[in-house]
């Protein structure tokens, strides 16, 4: 469930920072790039000096070449210490998409270092408009200032993401007050994940504002975040009702059933816990499927939806997987459907109040509604009896 780190170009802004084309190279008229530089820092003089040092410093470092002098679109003081961003028009103006849009500049946000200012990463802006630019920066050592930069469109903000205690994501998001050019903002420290989001108006994944300096944080030094293991499982009697074995298409839910449980304004990575995809068949006849989502190093939420043949899935039930214990999984359905259980590796039995144990397979099983107790033997023969609560 990794959120796409890298904006991707999308449609242009409705106000604020308008491109336009004037035919043949790219002619931009825009606050972006001939428009005062905004801020309290606006007339600092030395410290516009520095950003300018800094940034030329970053274009010979990477050996970029670009045409005219760079434009500091914002300076501004801020908790973590001076800021700014800065935008240059490119020499020339290559078609970045498909779409035909093409390159116009670079641009990046200035961050305050004990040893001055420092370039943060660079992006391409095109002449479709500023929406696929990051507009946001975490500063200071504990990344906990972040500043937004106000390019004429509605922001909301929201400073960490909770669940329920079913799991569902639950945000509250606010409207950002931009002053003299963009909103300096006080968040929780960010130094291992990024709880806090930000999207333009209506909130959704396609509206998300991205925020530049992610990365680092996303990905310590670099590298990748473990893999998590993909766990698949089909139930006996599964394939009925699917019509094959959608283990075997790697079947997962439509992201609208699963809304109430995805972050769609956030970035997260994954800490490497398993993710279990079961798919069955309830008594009654419809499909069964159960998912897992997993953020940073939050514990994993297991949702189990339910189809008739030919028609939507629907979120029915939901929890918290715990992959320390022998039973990580317990998810009682709806209806007296069962109750889904799933232990990797291991052997399951049930058994109904003090009758004998029945068999139910192996890694995982839907148990009768009335089951009140699971034996889990793993693969080192260890048994745990675990009781089936409601």
């Amino acid at each position: 469930m990794l959120a796409v780190v890298c904006a991707a170009v999308v449609a242009a802004p409705v106000g604020g920072l308008q491109l336009a084309n004037g035919g043949g190279a790219a002619q931009v008229a825009s606050p972006l790039l001939d428009e005062p530089t905004r801020g309290d820092l606006a007339g600092d003089e030395g410290y516009l000096r520095q950003v300018r040092d800094a940034w030329q410093r970053r274009l010979k470092q990477d050996g970029e070449q670009l045409r005219g002098e760079p434009h500091i679109v914002w300076a501004g003081r801020t908790p973590a210490g001076p800021a700014a961003y800065v935008a240059h028009r490119t020499v020339h103006n290559p078609v970045a998409s498909s779409e035909g849009d093409r390159v116009i500049a670079m641009a990046a946000f200035v961050e305050p270092t004990a040893d001055g200012p420092r370039v943060t990463t660079r992006e391409q802006v095109t002449d479709a408009g500023t929406d696929g630019i990051s507009q946001a920066a975490l500063l200071g050592p504990q990344r906990d200032v972040l500043v937004v930069l106000d390019v004429g469109q509605p922001v909301e903000f929201s400073p960490e993401l909770r669940y329920l205690p079913d799991g569902r994501v639950s945000r509250s998001f606010q409207r950002v007050a931009f002053r003299d050019g963009a909103a300096v903002l006080a968040v929780p420290p960010q130094r291992t994940k990024i709880s806090v989001a930000l999207s333009r108006t209506p909130v959704s994944r396609d509206n998300m504002v991205h925020i530049s300096n992610d990365g680092p944080i996303l990905f310590p030094e670099g590298k990748e975040r473990p893999r998590p293991p993909q766990l698949r499982h089909t139930l006996p009697g599964a394939e009925k009702v699917w019509t094959g074995d959608p283990s075997a298409k790697k079947v997962g839910a439509p992201a609208e059933a699963l809304a109430d449980y995805i972050d769609s304004a956030g970035v997260h990575t994954s800490d490497g816990s398993p993710l279990l995809w079961v798919y069955g068949a309830t008594p009654d006849g419809r499909l069964l499927l159960v998912e897992t989502i997993q953020y940073d190093d939050d514990p994993a939420r297991v949702i189990a939806l339910l189809a008739p043949r030919y028609l939507a899935f629907k979120a029915v039930a939901s929890t918290f997987a715990d992959w320390r214990s022998p039973l990580p999984v317990r998810l009682r359905l709806p209806d007296n459907q069962g109750v889904l259980v799933a232990a990797e590796g291991a052997a399951l039995s049930y058994r109904i109040g003090k009758g004998q144990w029945q068999e139910a397979g192996r890694n995982a099983a839907l148990l009768p509604a009335d089951a009140t107790d699971v034996r889990v033997t793993d693969a080192g023969g260890t048994v745990t009896t675990v009781p089936v609560t409601s």
